[in-house]
Formats: C-alpha cells, structure tokens, sequence
C-alpha cells in the first residue's frame, strides 16, 4: 500500500489508482509519492494528506497489454480501489518527429483493439504538468496501443493514424478500468524513446535518465487532477 485509507469516523473519498507496467516505472513514481506525502506531513500534519486526498495505490502490472488489463481488474475488484480514479503512467514511444527524451504526452484518447476511451481532464492535467515541470514539452493527443515495442518505420505507420505516441499498457489500462465501472481516467506517458533518439534498453542512454527524472516528477500533478476532479464518496 502507498497510502493509508481514511480512518473510521473520516469523510469517504474517492481513491486514485496509477498504474505502470515496469519496475523502474514503479520505482520513479512511489518514491515521488513519498516525497510528496512527506511535504505535506510538515505542512499539514502527520498524516501527509490533505483533507479531500484519498488514499494512493502505485500498481505495476507488468508489461503487454494482457497483463495490464488483468492487473487492473484485480485491483479495482478490490475494497480498497473499487471505486478508484486510474492513471495509466511510465515510459512510451513518440511518434511525432522532433519529440525527445523527457517530454510528456497526455492523452485526450486511448486507441486500442477495443476502440478509442476517452480521457478526463486532460487541460487540467496539461497545466498541472506545466506548474510541476516548468520548460518541459507537454503533447496532448491520442495515445495508441501495441502488443509489441515499436521500432522504426512502424513508427511511421502509426504516425499517420494521428497518434503522438504509442505504449503498450495504457489502452488496456484504461479499458479494464472503465469496464470495471464508470470513473475518472487518464494517460500520461513520457518519452523515453523517440524517432531521431531510440533507445535499445531503458536507463543505460541518456535519454533513458531523463525519462526517469520526469517521470519523478509527475505525482504532484497526478495528486492535484485526483483533487479536482473528485468529490467524496456518497
């Protein structure tokens, strides 16, 4: 668990689920939600939350959009994230020419075999981004789904559907969890890999340590989209 649910006698709130495929996602996103937790305690109390935060789950569900679709709804059949929001989150692909380490994509769609979902509250999370990571490139367009990592001339071809950037998890993710039940759901990926900067394993190339500090970075925005958009449990 990665944060505590409310304690009896508490107002019902409505919890956020991020979902990332790889450990090194994992890892980049819990240790920013402890930090985050962390400046909170000081400022508002040992709990580290404010008032209308609900609880925070950071799910790696492995890699393939099977994976990620299986892992979601067992988390979201769950006590604890049954009602949750759900981020999909981590590394992609970019598919636009000029795009490079470390800038973030937010999706309005999800595209995958079982059509386009919608996303919620992508200004939002655009501005968001840009308070967390200011000079840091935010597109906004549909994110695509493969069953497979993406090289080359694919990429090309994936291009000319009009998506920005391809994953492997997160139309699956948000899939699984809209089938689950009608909730708040987005995307935010950053490029780890790009047409003019692709990478043969994450973390050994530049690029790759780049992507790890941005993704680090998200959670504050993360936390204030959840904040926004939700209201308690009725």
């Amino acid at each position: 668990m990665d944060s505590p649910a409310d304690g009896a006698g508490g107002p019902a709130v409505t919890p956020l689920l991020i979902a990332c495929a790889l450990g090194i996602e994992q890892v980049a996103l819990r240790s920013a939600l402890r930090r985050t937790r962390a400046g909170r305690s000081d400022r508002s109390g040992p709990s580290g939350r404010t008032p209308d935060a609900g609880p925070v789950t950071v799910l790696r569900t492995g890699m393939g959009p099977g994976n990620a679709e299986r892992a979601t709804a067992r988390a979201l059949g769950t006590d604890r994230n049954r009602d949750a929001a759900v981020i999909a989150s981590g590394f992609c692909a970019g598919l636009a020419p000029g795009m490079n380490p470390g800038d973030l994509i937010v999706a309005d769609e999800t595209r995958g075999p079982h059509g386009s979902t919608p996303c919620t509250g992508t200004a939002l999370l655009v501005e968001a981004l840009s308070r967390a990571l200011p000079g840091r490139t935010v597109h906004t367009g549909p994110l695509t789904g493969s069953d497979h990592v993406v090289r080359g001339p694919e990429r090309a071809g994936l291009r000319a559907t009009g998506a920005l950037a391809v994953d492997m998890e997160s139309a699956a993710t948000l899939h699984s969890a809209l089938s689950a039940g009608s909730r708040p759901v987005a995307a935010v990926r950053v490029v780890v890999d790009a047409p003019e900067h692709e990478l043969v394993r994450i973390g050994t190339v530049r690029g790759g340590i780049s992507a790890f500090r941005v993704l680090r970075a998200v959670i504050p925005a993360f936390l204030e989209w959840h904040r926004s958009l939700l209201l308690p449990r009725r």
